[in-house]
């Protein structure tokens, strides 16, 4: 791009697995000057995006990260040129990815900025574990959430249990026996409840039990961070999956990046 034409892409990279990419999202990585390049993404991406300058910008809870604004300076900066940026974040971009923040400096700032949808890890979690998130024999509906605020203080447990939704619990971990406490204040301690790590990538493990064994299960498999909780009765669906998955056998297949290119 010349002249005024830069811009910037928030683009959804979804939870690893490339195949789960939108073809949208391929076509805009193809023709990208920049690529801001977050952690969680499958670093297989950037072959997506051949011409294109490749910029580490690794935000990750609990470890060194890059300053938010930092990358909303580098946004800005290389959008001006009259450069194409995406900005590639890992699961849905509109969901617990700071996109709030960057559409904000962007708008300020004067910069064209559009948005790509993707899968949110949340959903790569259910489909791993053969679940429907809003199951209609054991729910209204499902909430997002996370474990904690920007000030570090938690949501209200007790109210979000007490609807009677699925839960869909991100960067939890951390602090998943005290969340499991409180949640059993407002739900039984049967209450199905699964914990998986790295969704819908290549990595992925998860363990299942009830609120009251959870957290203990999960610990004893070793699983941490980057993981999504699931609590609520239609994550009980995942037993029967999982024996009719160890019957039949569940299959998975490699990301093709040349399909996606050819695609894009």
């Amino acid at each position: 791009m010349t002249g005024n034409e830069g811009k910037v892409t928030l683009v959804s990279a979804g939870p690893g697995d490339l195949d789960l990419l939108t073809l949208k999202a391929a076509k805009v990585l193809a023709s990208a000057d920049v690529v801001l390049l977050d952690d969680l993404v499958n670093p297989e991406i950037v072959a997506l995006a051949p011409q294109a300058r490749v910029i580490r910008v690794g935000k990750r809870g609990g470890c060194r990260s890059t300053p938010q604004a930092f990358i909303e300076r580098l946004m800005q900066r290389y959008a001006r040129r009259g450069l194409h940026v995406v900005r590639a974040k890992g699961g849905d971009a509109l969901l617990f990815g700071r996109a709030g923040e960057e559409l904000a400096a962007l708008r300020r700032a004067g910069v064209r900025v559009e948005i790509v949808n993707g899968v949110s890890s949340a959903f790569a979690a259910a489909a791993g574990l053969g679940v429907s998130l809003t199951h209609r024999d054991h729910c209204q509906g499902v909430i997002f959430v996370t474990a904690h605020l920007r000030d570090h203080s938690e949501p209200d447990w007790h109210a979000l249990a007490a609807t009677g939704m699925t839960l869909a619990i991100y960067m939890g971990m951390s602090r998943i026996e005290s969340l499991c406490a409180t949640l059993v204040s407002a739900l039984p301690t049967t209450t199905p409840a699964a914990v998986v790590q790295w969704a819908g990538s290549a990595n992925e493990r998860r363990v299942t039990g009830t609120l009251g064994t959870i957290a203990a299960h999960a610990r004893a498999a070793g699983l941490g961070s980057p993981a999504i909780i699931l609590v609520g009765h239609a994550i009980g669906e995942a037993a029967s999956f999982a024996n009719s998955a160890a019957s039949f056998g569940v299959h998975s297949h490699e990301s093709s990046i040349e399909e996606l290119r050819r695609r894009a």
